[in-house]
């Protein structure tokens, strides 16, 4: 203690006990995440790795953080604090600097209890669109306790300083020297130059279990790494093949569902023209992307009762993928796989970059049939760009925003019901009916989400503290009123329903990429007969939905896509998976990762209890799996970086489907 008060008692004695008071409240908050998921976490030597690991990022974090009172102090004159005044203004910075720990401490747990996570890119991107996350965790939690727990708290920790002294002592300390005052600020800065310059959540030890790892974080440090790393330079931080290399093996595994390139030459680019045999069908398509709508809750029941018994009764009379996977964790990579087909690239979702706009769409190639698309949106589609997105690649927008307030009847605060935003389908499926096109419409629903709120008295189940079970029963009961008034329209045996979500409700596991955790469904109901009834058991993936839907409505088309005819008997089995930064491709019993900085793992994979084990030795089939991991995602960034994903008009298509047919005749010639 004695150390502590000499320590306290100078000029900077202020920055060090925000640096004291900010490593013991991180020290606690992990102490708490760990006892929230004891269940999960590896309590072997692991755990002590994560706390030292943990205690450096704390300091590292609580230097940077504490950059602007050590500068403040030294440009404060240390008369300051001799008049009443200063010291009030000094118990009030200090105060307040406090209060923000505490509320960092708590906003941790809330976030921990929803994702698992320490703060990423999901926290960024909360913080962008604070409207609609005030408003949900208003909602969802009881805020005027909670902030009243910070402010209790805040002043419990304030007054602990008080007491014992140094807080005080701080005030009486002397001014000392000028050059001092110099040394001990730049040795501050140096300290935390050093810490950043050597830390790196990328260069943290390989944790078996998941948990370990985010506990060795410091949630402050995340938040700002995921801000600053939005986007991961491809070619910069991941393993790569010679560009040629990388084009001829993606071409290779494109053609296993039997489409054909122009030419064998190592261009940059996937188009191909997609064959498939049958009479090009035109049907309607209406695409419901349910919120976090994991494939277990087909299969779950509550109080004795199925979560979904709209849809397992619809599973007997449509096509059901029964091995289908979430290429992410986030609803705009789900969109940005269902509506491009494309691997998922490293940082934020191409839906929230720039540059997205013009590109080769399931939209795009329905556009060459002359289908009207529309995006529909129970929220306000600003949210996560999506909006723009969606209009700057053909789709017309339906959202909160664009309907009148008595289409409302139940909103929270993700947007409207499922009811609500189905009826604002009705309406449009019925206008473009009207005009003689066929339609397509991609429904984004938003019921399936905390806070869980729903209208009451629609299920029997009531709205919130049934929690995710009761949005799931709710949203199954809305689909299912939705495609019982479809039934009444003209338009309803010309239509296709597919029903699929966007990502899993929790994705948090013991492993970095929890395969079990990205399962979703895929149900595909044609009233009219368009699609036969079924099961398909083969392996697919997010990416592979738009050439399946085209391929069993029996299109030939000139194609971009990343995605393969799940449908098909020939073609590799695989799905493209991963989050922020790493980067997978899954094979039956394989699961090969792509990581920063060059990294690579690679697992085998038992689908029976989902267990996945480091496969320790390399052979040449291991060596070419990896390549095509390479393959798949190097040259997806390509094309994205250097705008050649675009759209194929009729025209190319056209010109591209003679080129086919002529080296076809020159083939059989030969």
């Amino acid at each position: 203690m004695n150390l502590l008060r000499k320590a306290v008692k100078q000029h900077f004695g202020g920055a060090i006990l925000f640096l004291l008071v900010f490593v013991g409240l991180a020290l606690g908050l992990r102490l708490t995440l760990t006892l929230i998921s004891a269940t999960q976490v590896d309590w072997s030597l692991a755990l002590a790795a994560s706390y030292v690991w943990g205690a450096l990022f704390d300091v590292a974090t609580a230097l940077l953080a504490g950059l602007p009172i050590v500068i403040l102090l030294l440009l404060t004159p240390r008369s300051l604090f001799r008049y009443r005044p200063g010291r009030i203004a000094a118990h009030a910075v200090a105060l307040f600097c406090i209060a923000l720990l505490v509320f960092e401490f708590v906003a941790e747990i809330v976030f921990w209890d929803e994702f698992s996570n320490r703060f990423n890119f999901i926290a960024v991107d909360y913080l962008v669109y604070t409207t609609e996350v005030i408003r949900n965790i208003v909602e969802s939690y009881p805020i005027g306790w909670i902030f009243a727990g910070i402010f209790l708290a805040s002043a419990l920790v304030y007054w602990a300083a008080l007491s014992t002294g140094l807080v005080r002592l701080w005030h009486e300390a002397p001014a000392g020297t000028r050059k001092g005052r110099f040394l001990f600020a730049g040795g501050w800065v140096a300290s935390a130059a050093l810490l950043s310059a050597v830390l790196s959540v990328e260069r943290l030890p390989h944790f078996d279990d998941n948990y370990n790892r985010e506990l060795a974080q410091n949630g402050l440090w995340s938040l700002f790494a995921a801000f600053w790393n939005n986007e991961l330079d491809y070619e910069r931080f991941y393993k790569t093949l010679p560009l040629d290399e990388a084009f001829a093996v993606i071409r290779e595994e494109l053609a296993g569902d039997g489409s054909q390139f122009v030419s064998d030459k190592p261009e940059h680019d996937t188009l191909r023209y997609v064959s498939n045999a049958g009479v090009e069908q035109h049907p309607n398509i209406i695409q419901i992307t349910v919120e976090s709508l994991s494939d277990k809750f087909l299969h779950e029941e509550y109080e004795g009762k199925s979560l979904t018994p709209f849809l397992r009764e619809l599973e007997s009379k449509s096509l059901v993928f029964d091995n289908f996977y979430a290429t992410g964790t986030r609803t705009t990579r789900g969109m940005e796989a269902l509506t491009l087909s494309l691997p998922p690239t490293p940082g934020r979702s191409l839906v929230k970059r720039p540059e997205n706009a013009n590109l080769f769409t399931l939209g795009s190639v329905l556009a060459t049939r002359d289908y009207d698309s529309v995006f529909l949106y129970g929220g306000y589609g600003y949210f996560d760009n999506m909006n723009a997105y969606f209009q700057n690649n053909g789709y017309r927008i339906v959202d909160r925003g664009s309907v009148q307030d008595s289409d409302v009847t139940f909103a929270n605060a993700w947007g409207a019901c499922d009811e609500d935003l189905f009826r604002w389908t009705l309406r449009e499926a019925d206008q473009s009916a009207a005009t003689g096109k066929p339609f397509h419409m991609f429904i984004m629903t938003t019921s399936n989400h905390r806070p869980y709120t729903f209208p009451e008295g629609r299920i029997d189940l009531p709205s919130k503290v049934s929690g995710r079970a009761g949005t799931v029963r709710y949203t199954d009961f809305a689909i299912g009123e939705f495609i019982k008034e479809a039934s009444t329209r003209e338009w309803f045996k010309n239509t296709v329903f597919v029903i699929v979500a966007d990502h899993c409700a929790s994705v948090a596991g013991k492993t970095t990429l929890p395969i079990d955790r990205y399962k979703i469904p895929l149900i595909i109901y044609a009233p009219g007969g368009q699609v036969a009834p079924g099961h398909v058991t083969r392996l697919a993936s997010q990416v592979d939905f738009a050439p399946t839907l085209l391929g069993l409505l029996h299109w030939s088309y000139a194609s971009r896509f990343f995605g393969m005819d799940a449908s098909k008997e020939d073609g590799d089995q695989r799905a493209l998976l991963g989050n922020y930064q790493k980067l997978a491709l899954f094979e039956p019993g394989t699961l090969d990762v792509l990581l920063p900085l060059g990294a690579h793992e690679a697992y085998n994979y038992d689908n029976q209890d989902n267990s996945q084990t480091p496969r320790t030795t390399e052979s040449a089939s291991d060596e070419e799996k990896r390549n095509e991991t390479i393959a798949y995602y190097q040259t997806a960034c390509y094309m994205y970086k250097y705008g050649l994903y675009r759209p194929v008009t009729l025209d190319q298509e056209q010109e591209l489907s003679q080129q086919i047919l002529e080296l076809k005749t020159q083939f059989a010639q030969k």
